[in-house]
């Protein structure tokens, strides 16, 4: 374990790599540029100095103590289903090339390229934080959505188990909530969950982009395989846990042929309803994701850019509301019907049960609810 100031970092090599450099084995993004808000910007570059072989080198993943006084954050979007959300981490080490939560590390002055996937800022004092807000006079529960922005149960998790503290909270205070991820993990914590969810205080998304092994190795290099997700699908359901399957994002000429065959392969797994998102590329999303077009599927780069540019009036990303996760134009439509059929060919359309909000009560001996003795 290499220490560094400010944090550690995990797993690391004997020699632990710079923040700023290009490329990384096992890493999604192809670079490192300066964060949107830095006074002064850099940028890799080739100087010749490359390694014998060739190869890119190993990064090493730093770990920051997060030093925010709230756990909840809210939103307002009117084309988001929750309106308040949990996340243990910020950063994912999945290194999902698309992910949307990119642009949020330029905030802490950190590159949404590499440091969003190598730079994890955790958060230890969660559950003690949500304590805290559950124990407000007046609080009054509704559901909270738990890995909105980053997966909450990214490789991290596996030894840090700040998501797993924070379950344990909600069900000791039997607090409804929603979890999303496309990690295998959560499969860790059917002991919390299961008896949540025969109180009607969970419901599950998981999210599978590809069934193509190498595609999503190469586009989600840490994350869970897909037939990992298939299973993981099975287990909660057969834990008792609504499961819906989220297809996100959608990808022109790269994962929407796949559309049907994912879509009946979630619902033999046990899925209960499905979902999807177009891809997004705002911010320094786009120059990544182009990045990655051009050393990963190069063939392929022109043509899925122009298709996402048809679905997006003409640009790259149009970010306006009710049309940022669907897209407009006849290949966005075509898009949107192909996935209403599917569901309905596959079942995939059971209604989505209201969590229950009613049992929230604080334990016995918590700083809102004293002791008798």
């Amino acid at each position: 374990m290499t220490e560094r100031p400010g944090g550690y970092a995990l797993n690391a090599p004997q020699e632990a790599s710079p923040l700023h450099r290009p490329g990384a084995r096992g890493r999604g993004a192809r670079s490192n540029n300066s964060g949107r808000f830095e006074a002064q910007g850099r940028e890799a570059f080739d100087d010749g100095w490359t390694d014998a072989d060739g190869e890119p080198p190993k990064l090493a993943t730093l770990v920051l103590r997060d030093a925010s006084k709230s756990i909840i954050s809210t939103n307002q979007s009117p084309d988001i289903s929750f309106d308040q959300s949990i996340n243990p981490y910020r950063g994912c080490e999945h290194g999902c090339i698309y992910c949307y939560a990119r642009p949020s590390h330029a905030y802490w002055g950190y590159s949404p390229g590499l440091d969003f996937e190598s730079v994890i800022f955790a958060k230890p004092n969660g559950p003690t934080l949500l304590e805290a807000h559950f124990n407000k006079a007046g609080y009054q529960p509704k559901p909270i959505m738990i890995g909105a922005n980053t997966d909450a149960w990214q490789p991290l998790e596996r030894e840090r188990q700040h998501t797993r503290d924070i379950l344990k909270v909600c069900a000791r205070y039997k607090h409804p909530i929603s979890v999303i991820t496309k990690s295998a993990l959560i499969r860790r914590d059917l002991d919390i969950l299961a008896p949540m969810a025969a109180d009607g205080l969970v419901r599950a998304a998981i999210s599978i982009t590809t069934l193509d092994r190498k595609l999503a190795r190469d586009m989600e290099p840490r994350a869970a395989a897909p037939h990992r997700r298939l299973e993981t699908i099975t287990a909660l359901k057969q834990a008792g846990i609504p499961v819906t399957v989220m297809m996100a994002p959608v990808i022109p000429a790269l994962t929407d042929h796949e559309i049907e065959p994912l879509l009946e392969a979630a619902a033999e797994a046990g899925a209960d309803n499905a979902a999807y998102v177009l891809l997004r590329l705002p911010l320094e999303i786009r120059d990544l994701f182009r990045e990655w077009l051009a050393d990963k599927r190069p063939d392929a780069a022109d043509h899925v850019m122009s298709l996402i540019r048809q679905m997006r009036g003409g640009k790259d990303y149009d970010a306006n509301w009710g049309t940022r996760g669907r897209g407009t134009g006849p290949y966005a439509k075509l898009i949107a019907s192909r996935f209403r059929h599917a569901i309905k060919r596959f079942g995939l359309d059971v209604p989505r049960q209201a969590l229950d909000t009613s049992r929230f009560a604080r334990p016995l001996g918590s700083a809102g609810q004293p002791s008798l003795f």
